[in-house]
């Protein structure tokens, strides 16, 4: 996860990345590996295509990228967490995929040149990085034209019974559940925190469009409490 302006969150994640994975699974009930697979379906690009998959974490967007689109696509997995790449590389090994390197880096200075990706991800990171605008002109920046940047980000449902049950089990269980199996107690309090400071979608998507990207679209993913986020990079494929 990236952002040059809260490096505690570095620190952090470098605690949990040990029992990330499976506190993902058990606070989601699986459905973060529902959410990626559905962000990787959406993914265009030639069969031999490149993808920047940014707060790449334990890898595992780029693994189901490897899955999805085949061992022809290069993939570039990008994070500030020492500790969550190196969880990555081990199931990168363990799963023979040649075609995925890993940088340590950050969202805000991407070491890529202009027109260098056909496609950028980022799941679970951006409300992490407080100058988002920058970090989506970045994306942009490194997208060919007609390229796609894919967001995929927690949320809150709109008001309902689903709403209220969701936040209860938000602000309540998650935290009790992550200092349950976790000693790092802060990441599950930080957790519904920031979720909770990200932009409404319509703001989202303003943003997206600020920083360059057009036919710009979201979808809400299970009852609402993850969206996903689409924009492209005006022009047309080389």
């Amino acid at each position: 996860m990236q952002s040059q302006e809260l490096p505690f969150i570095r620190e952090m994640f470098n605690g949990i990345a040990p029992r990330y994975d499976f506190l993902n699974r058990l606070l989601s009930l699986r459905q973060d590996v529902i959410w990626r697979k559905k962000i990787v379906a959406m993914l265009k690009f030639p069969i031999s295509g490149r993808v920047l998959d940014v707060a790449c974490g334990t890898g595992d967007v780029a693994l189901e990228i490897y899955r999805q689109k085949g061992p022809l696509v290069q993939v570039a997995g990008l994070d500030f967490s020492q500790g969550m790449l190196r969880i990555a590389h081990e199931k990168i090994q363990k799963a023979q995929c040649p075609s995925i390197f890993l940088l340590n880096g950050d969202a805000l200075s991407l070491p890529f040149g202009k027109s260098t990706f056909d496609a950028v991800t980022i799941a679970f990171g951006i409300r992490n990085i407080q100058n988002k605008i920058d970090a989506l002109k970045a994306f942009h920046d490194c997208l060919v034209p007609g390229g796609r940047v894919l967001v995929l980000e927690l949320a809150t449902p709109r008001k309902s019974r689903v709403r209220d049950a969701y936040m209860a089990y938000f602000l309540r269980v998650l935290p009790a559940v992550g200092r349950l199996f976790s000693k790092h107690h802060f990441a599950y309090s930080y957790l519904p925190e920031s979720v909770s400071r990200f932009p409404e979608s319509d703001e989202f998507m303003k943003i997206m469009i600020h920083a360059g990207f057009t036919k710009v679209s979201f979808q809400r993913l299970t009852l609402g409490i993850a969206n996903l986020f689409v924009g492209t990079k005006p022009g047309e494929p080389g």
